[in-house]
């Protein structure tokens, strides 16, 4: 008999980004990270910028850049509704380094039309961005 998966949907404004079967899921929720197993009970919870990791049936993990959103369990789907979404492989190492930059200068010079709170969402994206290409590189080591 196989082992149990879940059903998952992994989306944003920009299309699907992922669906397949999975053995696990691990997302940013937004108190904390969570995993996620065949026959979960349900969950609403608003994600955080970060990593949200598939693992296949097989033992494979994918890994995906997600800058905010919601995810939605059901016992047998897992669906991520990301404000946006990237395959890790996909991140833009050198743009994450640069508004990471701009953004910690920004904080630094507090101009008086700084949008702190932008800055601050901007600087946790980028570091989010740079945390899953550091942990991609750790699985291919």
């Amino acid at each position: 008999m196989p082992a149990p998966t879940i059903h998952v949907d992994i989306v944003s404004a920009e299309g699907e980004i992922f669906a397949g079967e999975a053995a696990m899921v691990f997302a940013p929720a937004s108190q904390g990270e969570v995993g996620i197993a065949p026959r979960h009970a349900p969950l609403l919870t608003l994600l955080k910028p970060g990593e949200v990791r598939v693992q296949s049936p097989g033992g494979e993990e994918q890994v995906f850049y997600v800058g905010g959103g919601a995810m939605e369990v059901q016992p047998k789907k897992v669906s991520v509704l990301a404000d946006t979404a990237l395959r890790a492989k996909d991140i833009d190492e050198a743009a994450a380094l640069a508004a990471k930059q701009r953004a910690e200068e920004a904080l630094k010079d507090r101009g008086a039309e700084l949008d702190e709170a932008k800055v601050l969402a901007e600087l946790a994206q980028a570091v989010a961005q740079l945390k899953v290409l550091e942990r991609l590189r750790k699985l291919r080591d």
